[in-house]
């Protein structure tokens, strides 16, 4: 009997047992819930151990894997559910993927990664400026310009989009930019026009520069604090919402109780805020709704053809994720003064867990208007004000802010809106403004976008988000429907022509899901249970009903909608599989076309009677005017979940009635 071989079992089952009751002795948290400051530490100390961890090592994005959605849904706060985190690992010129198995401290997968690759890390936009300074060409294209010291110069690298050229390859190229910001606290009016500098990141090397000739710099000033504006209007009354008994919504564990609603909320690395769980209490039984709803990827193509402009068609949410897409939310100002704050982590470039406060806010709030209402002569008036939970996050990238709300209704609806602020981004032009000309170019300096300001144009852009939505309409089992509204023709002598009818059709496979919003062939989107019916004997369901949005403008062969493919359909429905989480793919930095949902999809898998998930696209087309100068009021565009046939009656009825 080998004894040394004895002696290894026994202290390992001891450990195991040792792991186990130190597991159990502990809270059981929600397996949902992110990762702890432990638990980053975990991950690096595995690595460390499996010798996969130097100086030189760097993560761009460090998560929780979303553990079996089966398990999830029937967990209980006594069972315990493995927690497995992954990583990717950037050790130049290769990259990993990493899984580290966080309860019983091991690593479970080291993979290189090939084909792709990962965003860009917080560092690397600033690498290489000092090369870029040196650079001979750059110099003498500054000195054209009439700068000769670059004290004062501001440069960072971009990431440009991949067009297959033989320069790109597989290469990690970058762009880079600078700015001249003497005096102003706002750049982008400061840009200097028309000059690029390619370099290879990873080479760490100059490639070349690209000089479009020389723009004089803009003058004026694009600041907007409150120091810079001379006069500020009155300060108006002031409005105070209170809440002296505290909110109506429970907290605990990440988990969100508010009238017939619970979910689980978390704030994440790359989406921003994941809502998970989300049920609704229908007289005793809770009704699972959605899994899972977030948003999984954002589209802003730029549309000026010029070398320093057509590669800006940026995929924001995989490509500039570095330190976490989700930034603090000012209390009071960002939110209410009774919003509840949900702090949260991050990893840096070094994998270092970040604390980031005030990462997600939840509030209550009345807009003053009814639930519903009605006046009869029998009974009278009758009406219900209106209370709403709104659970908001704020993403800010490069120049855009963004606000992402869902909001929980009474009725057993959810609101999804999108707020886009910030400022948008602009160029340098030769030509004054609208009314002046340049002599130095046959189009004038507004072909590809607007006069925001003297010698400053703001580009015509898109904005697209895709918002992954695992709905699970009282179970996995289900199917998605299309009613489609048709006109029926009557026949005489009936006095009507004409009335429409709903035809409805069931999605059998991917193809046939792949939908976009036709005013003059309306139809609704639902996702139908297979087990489940209302009183009535409809099978239950939930309806998306899509907002104002709008559909590409480029053509299907240009290389940012082939990278981006998911903008061609306002709604896609496939079949939930665990990997496919993200509708441009898992890493969209320099992508290849096709990756995400196109490719999925091209399998053309059967949609019948099983577990769905259907990705919505909302777009909108942004000609700047002078209003959006020098920062934008926010801009909303949303969408809505909503019952339908999920109750029996309307679930806001029994809302007490309030006297004024």
């Amino acid at each position: 009997m080998n004894t040394n071989r004895t002696h290894h079992f026994a202290v390992a089952v001891f450990l195991t047992m040792l792991t186990v009751q130190m597991v159990l002795a502990q809270k059981i948290s929600h397996p949902l819930n992110p990762l702890s400051w432990q638990e980053y530490w975990t991950v690096l100390e595995v690595l460390e151990s499996a010798g996969h961890l130097d100086s030189d090592t760097r993560f761009s994005m460090i998560n929780l894997k979303g553990p079996d959605k089966k398990k999830v849904w029937n967990w209980e706060a006594e069972t315990i559910i493995p927690r497995i985190a992954f990583a990717t690992v950037h050790q130049a010129p290769k990259t990993y993927y990493a899984e580290v198995d966080l309860t019983a401290n091991r690593l479970v997968q080291w993979k290189e990664l090939t084909d792709v690759q990962p965003p860009f890390l917080t560092e690397e936009f600033y690498l290489l400026v000092d090369e870029v300074k040196k650079h001979p060409d750059f110099i003498a294209a500054m000195k054209k310009r009439g700068i000769d010291n670059f004290a004062l110069i501001d440069c960072y690298i971009d990431v440009p989009a991949y067009f297959g050229t033989e320069e790109q390859g597989d290469r990690r190229i970058g762009h880079c930019f600078c700015e001249e910001g003497n005096g102003v606290r706002n750049t982008w009016s400061r840009q200097i026009e028309g000059l690029t500098t390619i370099v290879d990141l990873q080479k760490g090397e100059v490639i070349r520069v690209v000089d479009e000739g020389v723009i004089p710099m803009a003058t004026v000033s694009g600041d907007y604090d409150a120091g810079s504006i001379e006069k500020v209007r009155p300060r108006a009354n002031p409005i105070h919402t209170t809440q002296p008994l505290g909110p109506s919504f429970v907290t605990q564990d990440h988990v969100i109780s508010w009238e017939n609603w619970t979910f689980h909320v978390k704030p994440d690395h790359r989406v921003g805020m994941v809502l998970s769980t989300v049920t609704y209490k229908d007289q005793a039984k809770e009704r699972p709704i959605l899994y899972q709803g977030y948003l999984s990827e954002i589209f802003v193509p730029y549309m000026d053809p010029s070398f320093a402009w057509y590669h800006r068609t940026f995929l924001d949410g995989g490509e500039f994720s570095h330190g976490g897409l989700t930034k603090p939310l000012l209390p009071g100002l960002d939110a209410p003064m009774n919003a509840m704050y949900m702090d949260g982590l991050v990893c840096n470039d070094y994998g270092r867990p970040v604390h980031r406060a005030n990462m997600i806010a939840i509030f209550e709030r009345q807009t003053g208007d009814p639930a519903w209402r009605h006046y009869s002569p029998s009974i009278g008036s009758e009406s219900r004000i209106k209370r709403e939970l709104v659970v908001r996050s704020a993403a800010v990238i490069g120049n855009y802010d963004y606000l992402f709300d869902w909001i929980f209704q009474q009725d057993g609806s959810v609101t999804v809106k999108v707020g886009a602020t910030g400022i948008v981004e602009a160029k340098v032009s030769a030509q004054d403004d609208a009314l002046s000309t340049n002599k130095n170019t046959r189009l004038p300096g507004d072909a590809y976008g607007r006069f925001v300001d003297s010698n400053v144009v703001a580009v015509n852009h898109s904005h697209y988000f895709s918002f992954r939505l695992d709905l699970d309409v009282d179970g996995t089992n289900n199917h998605f429907q299309m009613d489609r509204l048709r006109q029926k023709m009557l026949p005489e002598p009936q006095p009507r022509r004409s009335i429409w009818v709903v035809e409805p059709l069931i999605a059998k496979e991917e193809s046939q899901a792949k939908l976009n919003i036709n005013l003059e062939k309306p139809a609704l989107w639902r996702v139908l249970s297979t087990t489940q019916k209302n009183h009535v004997g409809y099978p239950t369901s939930y309806h998306v009903a899509p907002g104002k949005t709008a559909s590409s403008l480029l053509s299907m062969d240009d290389y940012p909608r082939r990278r981006a493919g998911f903008i061609n359909h306002h709604l896609w429905v496939t079949p939930y599989h665990a990997k496919e989480l993200f509708a441009a793919g898992d890493f969209p930095t320099l992508s290849k076309p096709g990756m995400g949902l196109p490719t999925w999809t091209k399998k053309n898998r059967s949609l019948e009677g099983g577990d769905v998930v259907l990705w919505y696209t909302m777009g909108m087309h942004h000609v700047v005017r002078a209003e959006d100068w020098p920062v934008m009021p926010v801009m909303w565009h949303s969408f809505q979940l909503r019952p339908f046939d999920f109750f029996d009656r309307n679930p806001a009825l029994d809302l007490p009635k309030v006297k004024h």
